[in-house]
């Protein structure tokens, strides 16, 4: 009896600490996770998505943690989890900052940057990136965001094994490749309101040269800014469309981001 006890004991023991690596590679992605990691969320809903999370990954990649499990080596296998955590939470937060930069180039280019939304983080956006992040973030959840997550985690065992640290020269290129695909999306979907801006100041040169007495900017600003609200009704449908065609695209490509 005895024995049996301290059998099942070990096996206890080390299921708790696979469980844990687990927990350490989900709960670092969580940290960066669209919708589910925003500091909006309470922390108490993190953690219990994240344990939801867990489990549900658990059965599917189980054997490989035990293949490599060592109780002296935890430590050392902790930190690479941590690291390919935070390396796919960031790609999928690299979307939510493509409509950040795209709503602070528009606001930016239309003269309406200095109205602030309220936002999702710790600092203000302007209102323009507030009401796209919103409306991107609403579009990833009804486009079974939880259902992504979950196949992009259970494909990172591929391309990040477990124990294996990730080279800092791979990590340091695809870091610099993701954030200058972010900027160039974000770029694109500002293209329209830059447009419009360009326009726009072409048009008060122009009158300014024809009427120099004329104070255009008085004339001109409540025009841009009318324009540029117009702009955002009309294209903002298409704007998004774009962007959710980028995410389902790079959520699908999750497991080869190396």
């Amino acid at each position: 009896m005895m024995g049996l006890l301290s059998q099942l004991s070990g096996q206890a023991n080390e299921t708790i600490w696979i469980f844990a690596l687990i927990v350490m590679r989900i709960g670092a992605i969580m940290a960066l996770l669209p919708a589910f990691g925003e500091q909006a969320v309470p922390a108490r809903i993190k953690l219990g998505a994240t344990m939801a999370f867990s489990i549900i990954v658990a059965p599917v990649v189980w054997s490989k943690y035990q293949a490599v499990f060592d109780p002296e080596l935890w430590l050392s296998l902790l930190w690479p989890e941590v690291i390919a955590g935070l390396a796919l939470g960031l790609l999928f937060r690299f979307f939510v900052i493509t409509l950040q930069i795209a709503g602070s180039v528009a606001g930016q280019s239309t003269s309406l940057s200095q109205i602030f939304g309220a936002g999702m983080g710790a600092e203000p956006q302007p209102a323009f990136s507030t009401l796209l992040v919103i409306s991107g973030l609403c579009l990833a959840v009804m486009a079974d965001l939880h259902l992504r997550v979950v196949e992009a985690i259970i494909l990172s065992y591929d391309v990040f094994p477990v124990g294996r640290a990730i080279p800092s020269t791979d990590l340091s290129e695809w870091g610099v490749g993701k954030a200058a695909y972010a900027f160039s999306l974000g770029f694109t979907l500002a293209g329209p309101f830059i447009l419009i801006s360009v326009i726009y100041n072409l048009t008060l040169g122009v009158l300014n040269r024809a009427m120099p007495q004329l104070m255009v900017s008085f004339v001109g600003a409540p025009a841009i800014s009318f324009g540029s609200l117009v702009m955002l009704l009309i294209s903002s449908p298409f704007l998004l469309t774009v962007w959710l065609r980028a995410f389902v695209e790079g959520s699908d490509l999750m497991g080869t981001a190396f």
